[in-house]
């Protein structure tokens, strides 16, 4: 060798000393970089082993590496004694009053509508009845024909209704946004063999908008196909659902003679109110002072022609149907006053008609939980 051995000895209680003043990680790491960096002193010291004979390289090894094992846990003990200490200072420096009351997190909420459609799931649910879904985007037969709908009637009307161009649908047919439910009613009993209890809610479209009407609404409409139905089975069907619903046992219900295509006879039904604070009340005596009727929702008996057209025997199978508005019935429950409002988006409507997700309607607990 042309240089005398360097003195590891002093090298390394230079370098423990360094680490042993360091007061910060920021101080230790200049250390490390010193003594073992790329250009640090224990790593100059390695790359002079290359240069060594294989007898000195042999006596050297060693201890240059020796060096660098001493040094590298020196720093790494420095190290979880600085951030010890660093811990113990924060922990003396910062306190938690643990009877501030909790911060506020982001939440997410349940929309009143989805909430409803729970709603009434649980409750038709329990009287047996089954959710069935279909297409949104219909062809005329099944959302008008099918439901003895004639060509004349004024809902076929494209003021009405939202058609889609004529090269849209297949086979000739004309397609549209369906203006209600009663579509999946049809294909239920074409598709399924009697009896049949079915609910069917979901978006519905019409061009129509106000304070209460919006060009897209959620509607539910019901179906009961089985032998020997007749008009006491579908009011107390009706008044099951709507007692359970507004969770009152003074609700007293009048069907009113109307006209559907699809139901013969059928009925609008009416629900008694009462006033409070100026605002209506579902629930108590329509006939005092301050009470009166609302019509809720349509119903009937299943039209023999619709019966025939999904191909059953209208002698054999009898049913019944009703339908309302999802939105509609939110409003009258939870005291909103205008549909507008649940399409919005507005974040401040929805914290405040919103609804937790863990409020599950279950009619044990109460639908509306």
């Amino acid at each position: 060798m042309t240089e005398d051995p360097p003195d590891l000895g002093q090298l390394k209680t230079d370098l423990c000393a360094a680490i042993d003043v360091a007061a910060s990680i920021d101080a230790l790491e200049a250390v490390r970089v010193h003594a073992l960096g790329k250009q640090g002193e224990v790593t100059r010291l390695l790359k002079t082993l290359g240069g060594m004979t294989p007898e000195e390289r042999k006596a050297e090894g060693p201890k240059i590496n020796g060096l660098r094992a001493d040094i590298a846990e020196a720093i790494e003990s420095k190290k979880v004694a600085i951030e010890a200490d660093e811990l113990e200072a924060r922990l003396a420096s910062e306190s938690l009053d643990m009877s501030l009351p909790p911060r506020e997190t982001p939440r997410g909420s349940v929309h009143p509508v989805s909430q409803v459609m729970d709603e009434l799931a649980e409750i038709f649910a329990d009287l047996g009845f089954a959710v069935a879904t279909g297409p949104e985007i219909e062809d005329d037969w099944h959302n008008f024909t099918a439901l003895n709908i004639p060509e004349s009637h004024p809902a076929r009307a494209e003021h009405d209704t939202f058609y889609f161009p004529e090269e849209a649908g297949e086979d000739g047919k004309t397609m549209l946004l369906r203006t209600h439910t009663s579509p999946v009613q049809i294909r239920t009993m074409m598709n399924e063999e009697p009896p049949i209890r079915i609910i069917a809610p979901g978006r519905t479209y019409r061009s129509d908008s106000d304070a209460t009407h919006t060009p897209m609404f959620h509607q539910v409409e019901g179906l009961v196909i089985d032998r020997d139905i007749t008009m006491g089975h579908l009011k107390w069907t009706l008044e099951t659902f709507v007692k359970a619903f507004f969770e009152r046992d003074d609700i007293v219900l009048r069907l009113r003679p109307s006209y559907f295509p699809f139901t013969e006879p059928s009925a609008e039904v009416d629900v008694g109110y009462s006033l409070k604070d100026g605002k209506r009340i579902i629930g108590g005596d329509p006939n005092a002072e301050e009470g009166g009727w609302m019509e809720i929702l349509g119903s009937g008996m299943v039209n023999r022609r619709v019966i025939e057209a999904c191909g059953l025997d209208p002698d054999e199978w009898q049913g019944f149907a009703f339908g309302c508005g999802i939105d509609r019935l939110a409003m009258l429950k939870y005291g909103m006053d205008d549909l507008r409002a649940f399409f919005d988006g507005d974040q401040r409507w929805l914290d405040h008609y919103g609804f937790s997700a863990l409020d599950v309607p279950t009619l044990s607990a109460g639908v509306g939980a």
